[in-house]
């Protein structure tokens, strides 16, 4: 089981950047998640989407500038981030649970992980 996180990158404030999280070999899981972890703070939730009814969960920093995807086909899911600030610089990770969420929730529900993305945003 793989989770492969991609399209991080350094972006200006104000821009956009879309993140992909490719998993190979794991299926049946209930959701994937997007956490960021910035240098010396703790790993955040991001955005959640259940994979069979599309259900989404934001976290409060990133609400009303991201929207999380998911493409059953490739078995893939897209975090767009748009409006990016400073503080938005992190490394993200996507994950997956199978477990049932009804909303943000912790990392601690989500069993395996990517290895994670290095998002900069310079100011």
């Amino acid at each position: 089981v793989q989770l492969q996180a991609s399209g991080g990158g350094l972006v200006q404030a104000g821009g956009s950047l879309r993140l992909s999280c490719a998993n190979s070999g794991r299926y049946g899981f209930y959701a994937t998640g997007w956490f960021r972890q910035a240098p010396g703070k703790e790993r955040e939730f991001v955005a959640a989407i259940t994979w069979r009814d599309g259900k989404r969960y934001y976290g409060e920093d990133v609400k009303g500038r991201s929207s999380i995807s998911r493409d059953a086909a490739k078995n893939t899911a897209y975090l767009q981030m748009n409006s990016l600030k400073f503080e938005d610089t992190a490394v993200y990770y996507c994950a997956t649970t199978l477990q049932r969420i009804l909303g943000p929730t912790s990392s601690d529900l989500f069993d395996t992980w990517g290895q994670g993305t290095l998002v900069t945003v310079s100011s």
